[in-house]
């Protein structure tokens, strides 16, 4: 399971009112292959399943571009199926989309869910057909747009930061990436507001403030200590890549912020509390919320 369905998995005990069923392809918890239409519709049916939240997709953005049809069935074929399946049932469907949707046209502003879409990508073209095959099923939808998602689970780039600065003497990161780094905690949250009081629509969410990755890193290294670590700024062009980074993924969350009622937290405040939590290696029904 994922960073974001082990965030709703821990988060799911201070939302009793929401049955979660938790599914995988691998793991202990219910396998599900979410390009079958049988096995989803059987389900949710013989479940009474109100809502999907898909948290499933094909994340490795320089893999895709060896394995675009791996990665256009699990980012954007199994939408198609999900969306049907919730159009036929009544119920709703939540879907993660990713700041990837943007990237081909400079942006110097935080970004509105009303920009013209241009996907950088193979990865990035997926999730913005992703958007488009939900927009247009009929279903009931609820989009999130995220970015920079990270969390104490799984691979991500806070935990590699982490053992890199403790374990290398100099470390160089990309400065000429702007964006938001958001806690797949902050964002579990989100989604069980929604669940509440579903407003349909498409909406940007992440967490508060900007920086770079080269800020980041430093951050996550200050903040867990490791400052042996000589943390330096480098161009991306000193680390060639087959995909090219959105090089300002801000994410304007006004609309979210005013349609839920909610504020959210500087991304600072939610990587000491991620920090925390790695630091007492809490369990899922220890976590600090």
């Amino acid at each position: 399971m994922g960073q974001l369905g082990r965030s709703l998995s821990v988060r799911a005990s201070e939302h009793p009112s929401h049955e979660l069923i938790l599914s995988d392809i691998t793991g202990d918890c219910l396998h599900l292959d979410i390009t079958s239409r049988d096995e989803i519709r059987s389900l949710v049916v013989s479940e009474g399943i109100q809502a999907i939240v898909n948290c499933a997709a094909y994340t490795n953005v320089e893999g895709a571009e060896d394995n675009a049809a791996l990665c256009n069935m699990l980012n954007a074929d199994a939408v198609a199926i999900l969306a049907g399946i919730m159009k036929e049932t009544g119920g709703l469907m939540v879907q993660i989309s990713s700041d990837y949707v943007f990237g081909n046209d400079s942006h110097n502003v935080p970004i509105g869910e009303d920009s013209p879409l241009s996907p950088l990508g193979v990865y990035g073209s997926s999730k913005a057909q992703a958007e488009q095959i939900l927009k247009s099923s009929g279903a009931k939808y609820v989009i999130l747009r995220t970015a920079w998602l990270y969390s104490e689970y799984g691979k991500n780039f806070v935990r590699t930061m982490l053992r890199l600065t403790s374990e290398k003497p100099s470390l160089q990161v990309v400065f000429d990436q702007v964006g938001t780094p958001t806690y797949a905690g902050d964002l579990a949250d989100a989604i069980f507001r929604v669940l509440d009081s579903p407003v349909p629509g498409l909406f940007n969410f992440s967490d508060e403030g900007v920086c770079s990755w080269y800020d980041f890193t430093k951050a996550i290294a200050e903040y867990s200590g490791n400052t042996a670590c000589d943390v330096r700024p480098c161009h991306s062009s000193e680390f060639p890549s087959k995909v090219v980074r959105p090089a300002y993924s801000v994410l304007d969350k006004s609309l979210f912020k005013s349609t839920y009622g909610i504020s959210l937290p500087h991304w600072t405040e939610s990587l000491k509390k991620c920090l925390k939590n790695l630091e007492y290696g809490h369990s899922e029904t220890e976590i600090i919320l």
